[in-house]
Parts: C-alpha cells; sequence; structure tokens
C-alpha cells in the first residue's frame, strides 16, 4: 500500500466538529496516567497538550506525592490522586482505582514521566492489558511493554503506540547495538512492519514522522524542524493525540491529526520563536492556532 502524505486536506476532513451547541462532554474525556517525582513536569505537558488540541476534560492521575505538587499550575486539568505505597510510587489499590474508574472516560493517554520502577512497570503493563478503551501509549509505558515477550499478545483494547527510536528498538527487540536506520524509507517500512505485527497504530516519531496502521494504512509527515526537538514534545504530542481519541476519532486519525497539528505547532515556533530555545510549553500554546490552520479546508 502506497505511502500517503499528511496534507491540510487529509487532516481537515478527520478533524473533530466543533458545533456552536456543544457543551465540554461533546469533545471527549481524556484519563492521563503520567508523572513521578523525577518527572511530574511530563504530566503536566500531556495535560496541557490534551486541553489545548480541544479535549472537553482531562484528568491527571498520578501519585499523591506527585499531585500535591502539580496542584493548581494547571487549573484546567482536573486530577486523580492515587494513594501510595512508597512517596511517588503508586500502590496496588491505586492501579485498581484506575481499572475501576477508566469506564468514565472515552481514552486513555499512559506513560510520560511514568516512572521506571520495576514495580511500576509491572502494574503499568497489566493495566494496559486489562484496557479496553482505546489509549495512546507513550515513553515509560512504552518500556512496560517491551519488557514482556510477545507483549501484544496480552493487549485487548486499541492503542496507539508513540515511540521514539530507541523506544521502537527495544518493543522491536532489535539486537543490542543496533540502531533504527535514519533513512525515510526504512523507517517507513519498519513502521508498517511493526503495525502489522501488533496489531495496533505506531506512530515512529522523529524528523518526517510515521503513523502506521495495523491493517497496512501509512502516512507521513513531511515536517522536519528543530523547534519540534525540545524535551516534552512528544508529551505534548501525546496529550494532543488522546484528545482526538477522546473525541471519538478512530486510532489511526487520531495518530495521524496529533502528529499534523504537533507539527504545525512547531512550524509556528519555529517561525516566531526561532530554530533554537522553543520548550514544549510553546508547542501545546500554539496547537490551537495550529488546529486552526488545518482545519480552514474542511469544507473542500
Amino acid at each position: 500500500m502506497p505511502v500517503a502524505s499528511l496534507t491540510q486536506g487529509w487532516v481537515a476532513k478527520r478533524l473533530p466538529d466543533r458545533p456552536s451547541r456543544s457543551h465540554k462532554g461533546t469533545f471527549g474525556r481524556l484519563l492521563i496516567v503520567a508523572g513521578s517525582l523525577e518527572y511530574a513536569g511530563a504530566a503536566l505537558l500531556t495535560g496541557l497538550g490534551a486541553i489545548r488540541a480541544g479535549v472537553g476534560l482531562a484528568c491527571l492521575a498520578t501519585p499523591e506525592a506527585v499531585g500535591v505538587r502539580l496542584l493548581g499550575l494547571v487549573p484546567e486539568l482536573t486530577s486523580m490522586l492515587l494513594v501510595e505505597e512508597a512517596p511517588g510510587l503508586t500502590a496496588p489499590a491505586g492501579w485498581r482505582r484506575l481499572t475501576a474508574e477508566v469506564s468514565n472516560y472515552g481514552a486513555l493517554a499512559i506513560g510520560p514521566g511514568l516512572g521506571r520502577q520495576p514495580a511500576t512497570l509491572r502494574r503499568a503493563r497489566n493495566f494496559i492489558g486489562e484496557l479496553r478503551r482505546p489509549a495512546v501509549v507513550d515513553a515509560d509505558a512504552l518500556i512496560a511493554l517491551a519488557e514482556s515477550d510477545r507483549w501484544w499478545h496480552a493487549v485487548g483494547g486499541p492503542l496507539v503506540l508513540t515511540p521514539h527510536p530507541g523506544e521502537f528498538a527495544r518493543l522491536s527487540r532489535l539486537p543490542a547495538g543496533e540502531r533504527l536506520s535514519d533513512d525515510d524509507d526504512a523507517r517507513l517500512e519498519a513502521a508498517r512492519e511493526a503495525a502489522r505485527r501488533w496489531g495496533h497504530v505506531v506512530v515512529l516519531k522523529g524528523a518526517r514522522t510515521v503513523i502506521a496502521g495495523p491493517d497496512g494504512e501509512l502516512v507521513r509527515s513531511d515536517i522536519a524542524t528543530p523547534a519540534l526537538a525540545t524535551a516534552g514534545s512528544g508529551d505534548v504530542l501525546a496529550g494532543a493525540i488522546g484528545a482526538f481519541l477522546a473525541a471519538g476519532l478512530a486510532p489511526f486519525d487520531a495518530a495521524g491529526c496529533g502528529v499534523a497539528v504537533h507539527g504545525a505547532a512547531g512550524l509556528l515556533a519555529e517561525d516566531r520563536i526561532g530554530r533554537a530555545g522553543v520548550v514544549a510549553r510553546d508547542l501545546a500554546n500554539l496547537l490551537p492556532e495550529a488546529i486552526k490552520q488545518l482545519g480552514a479546508r474542511r469544507s473542500g
């Protein structure tokens, strides 16, 4: 199947409708499972990405010690403070609460800044395996999956996996020291094969990000800008994809729209701020303008 470019027209046809007679429930509810004492900011950036991409409600589920640090920093985010067994380490009861609450949300984003304590990785992997809601899986949640052989056999719900090349190598079980080629065609083929084998949408991040569906569908962004190469950029992307999942888009379409608006925000940031010095908050704050820009041809 040939690869399509992630054009404005492609995105405009798929962006969620924003009818005048709406309420926050119209635009979906997203549960974000993220954050640790070391990477509390990743949770906030994921939340910012989601609300700036238009989600109706975003709830940040994070350990109590992390949530106390973050409360009020982004007042538009709601929170779910999870009981701990040690500071920053969610206890089994916290993970059980998450499982019980999932049905109240249209989609999830899990992984940014979650931490790599063995217990966290094991519990996150089990939690993902039980999901039946669509979810974007990023960062440490990808590491959690990669620690299990043939992890995709234990996953029931539809996932959007968002690895950078290093995470992709771990998920694919590439031999130690072997890395994914930077060649565009090689990246395309690697993403295509991974999505087919794993049965989930794969977003292979980097310059000219590739989105691959399990049925062989492919689309590639034409954007390559250093403005996106900044800490937290991927967290913002995870939040944006999560917002589109919560709004009801199919996983492949949500992934494509998320990558497109994130890339467009990067170009806007490069133009207004420069090729250096862009921070992830800049990208999140430019998402509404990027969505407006990409949705301009909706009627065409």
